[in-house]
């Protein structure tokens, strides 16, 4: 990214000792931000005050320096100013569908975050972290097939789009899985975890992924879907196969960069909204983008856990409470910043300043006022525990599903499409039995009497590999 070039005058014809020395400026600014953010994160988590959350506050602090920046290097331009009575924008279709998939990428790392600082029920925060991350690989799928589709448009089929998504995100799957999986065979039989080498171990398993992310990229697929299907499979088999001391390491090292890249990702995002150029002649684009976000949001949500409570028992149904903060928590992020920003060098004709400008209104906006207003709905909906990381520390002895919710509704009525998902989640189960029983040993070096202390099966810990 080139925008941290902004933050110091433009040099032209200076010596190399010159733009060594603007570098290093542009270095120094960026991790007095880091400092910055993590400092004031910190205070306002002391002191309790959820209307701020630490994402939100990076986010702030990188728009008051980029804003600084913009004002210093570049000339006020108010000529989109004219066009604010505009309610409507002409978008083709397919770049309909590439903002479409852009803009479905959640991104709650605030509401998680308050959601472990408050202690809230852990199945709702299982909900919202499994949704993020599956939303991510499927809306990077998605935009790459409709940015591929547009740039061959000469008749292509619908049948023929969906073998190209399937073949991206399949492809990209697999990629990833086969990597996890030769890296847990490695661990387990390679003999690495005896005491004068644990620093190759350690090494190998931070390599693993950024090995199985440019294996990806250079098949033309999605490194970001292989890396994040490399991380689950490493984390249930790969993990359990390290040293002691080697899954302290591990645990320690991926926290400490998923605190460091979540919070520069925020900073970044801030610094770079006020130095692009932004098209704001549309206004009525994003505005009508926004609510029907909300509106389409509420309809996959409801609709979705309605479909699943068909086929759970009364005990593990997703009640209502969970539902509503579930529609609640879908803020977009940095996934769908980062798209937005790549189709404006994508879309020609201002379309992909129009989606970038918009994207970032809604990325600003939920960031702001969903991250801020979390606290106040968790207790709303009452959904808060009774202290911090209560429920969060128990998930291991209830993970076999929803630790006995309350739910008061009705049972519905027997029919096929319930016939259906049962039997669909009668074969979820088959798998888990199919992962106990025959996956588990044979990629990992647990007995019997390791798979009974976790209650049958693996659990992450938190602040594991799951922060990559």
């Amino acid at each position: 990214m080139n925008s941290t070039a902004a933050l110091v005058p433009p040099a032209s014809n200076a010596p190399p000792g010159k733009e060594q020395q603007a570098a290093g400026v542009g270095i120094l600014l960026q991790i007095s931000m880091l400092v910055l953010s993590f400092v004031l994160g910190h205070v306002l988590r002391r002191r309790r005050f959820y209307y701020l959350p630490e994402a939100s506050a990076s986010l702030l602090i990188g728009l008051l320096v980029g804003g600084l920046a913009s004002i210093s290097n570049t000339e006020a331009n108010i000529s989109y100013l004219g066009g604010l009575t505009f309610l409507m924008y002409k978008l083709p279709f397919v770049e309909c569908l590439m903002f479409g998939a852009l803009i479905s990428a959640t991104d709650p790392v605030t509401v998680l975050s308050i959601f472990q600082e408050l202690g809230t029920d852990v199945n709702l925060y299982a909900l919202v972290f499994g949704e993020s991350v599956l939303n991510d690989a499927m809306a990077i799928s998605l935009y790459r097939t409709m940015s591929s589709v547009r740039s061959n448009s000469s008749g292509q089929n619908f049948f023929l789009i969906i073998v190209q998504f399937l073949e991206t995100f399949v492809g990209s799957l697999s990629a990833g899985v086969g990597v996890g999986f030769i890296s847990a065979l490695l661990f387990k039989y390679a003999g690495l975890d005896i005491e004068n080498l644990h620093n190759l171990e350690s090494c190998l398993f931070v390599l693993f992924p950024y090995f199985s992310y440019m294996l990806a990229e250079g098949l033309g697929l999605s490194g970001i879907v292989s890396i994040l299907f490399t991380g689950i499979v490493m984390k249930h088999y790969t993990y359990s196969n390290l040293s002691e001391n080697s899954q302290q390491f591990a645990s320690s090292f991926f926290h400490l960069i998923s605190s460091l890249a979540e919070t520069f990702v925020f900073i970044y995002m801030g610094f770079d909204i006020a130095m692009e150029e932004h098209s704001w002649s549309h206004i009525g684009f994003i505005f009508f983008s926004i609510i029907f976000i909300v509106i389409a949001r509420a309809a996959n949500v409801f609709s979705c856990a309605y479909l699943v409570n068909l086929v759970r028992p009364a005990h593990r149904k997703i009640p209502m409470k969970h539902q509503k903060a579930l529609w609640y928590s879908g803020l977009r992020g940095a996934m769908a910043f980062a798209l937005a920003l790549q189709s404006v060098h994508e879309l020609p004709d201002g379309h992909g300043k129009t989606i970038f400008s918009t994207t970032t209104a809604i990325v600003v906006l939920t960031v702001l006022l969903i991250g801020g207003s979390t606290g106040t709905m968790l207790e709303a909906l009452e959904v808060v525990g009774d202290g911090p990381n209560n429920e969060l520390e128990s998930y291991e002895e209830h993970h076999d599903g929803y630790v006995s919710p309350t739910f008061e509704e009705g049972a519905s009525s027997q029919s096929n499409l319930r016939t259906k998902l049962k039997e669909f989640h009668k074969t979820a189960t088959s798998f888990s039995e199919l992962d106990k029983n025959f996956l588990t040993p044979f990629f990992t070096s647990q007995t019997d009497d390791d798979l009974e202390d976790f209650g049958g099966s693996q659990q992450p810990r938190r602040g594991g590999f799951y922060d990559l």
